[in-house]
């Protein structure tokens, strides 16, 4: 059995179709031409670009990196400095280093903590005064017990 090639006459290929150049081959052999030349030169800001970003100044102590070579950006979130158990936690997890399972399991639970805590702040004010009624009445009930017993 004779091989198909596009020089065999039995081929889907053969013919004028063979000779024919295929579009688009050989398009990119200009360097002007290729897509990755621009990205060759080095890299010029947008013209309306504004500058670097300044680097944000805060009173709210940020936990450091477990890299002391690692810088944070120049831009970090400040908006819910760490506070309660949730904090400890987090100033815990942060005197393991980065790579260490221990770290990013407290921190994983600081979250939890977190949020319990959250909950517990937004239900106080309906629980706390439903706690000070409950306590009231028992205190009643109490003294109107020993008021009705010693009398």
């Amino acid at each position: 059995m004779e091989e198909l090639t596009p020089s065999n006459p039995q081929h889907p290929l053969a013919g004028e179709r063979a000779r024919q150049p295929i579009p688009g081959a050989g398009i990119d052999l200009d360097p002007a031409r290729r897509p990755g030349v621009p990205r060759l030169h080095a890299p010029r800001p947008l013209p309306n670009a504004h500058g670097p970003p300044t680097r944000q100044e805060s009173q709210v102590t940020v936990f450091m990196h477990g890299r002391p070579h690692k810088d944070f950006p120049p831009v970090f979130g400040t908006a819910v400095p760490p506070s309660g158990l949730s904090g400890l936690l987090r100033r815990a997890a942060y005197r393991y280093p980065d790579h260490w399972m221990r770290h990013w399991t407290v921190l994983l639970f600081a979250d939890r903590v977190d949020a319990w805590e959250h909950r517990l702040r937004r239900s106080l004010p309906v629980v706390l005064p439903a706690l000070l009624v409950i306590g009231a009445g028992a205190a009643w009930k109490a003294l109107s017990r020993r008021a009705a017993w010693a009398g």
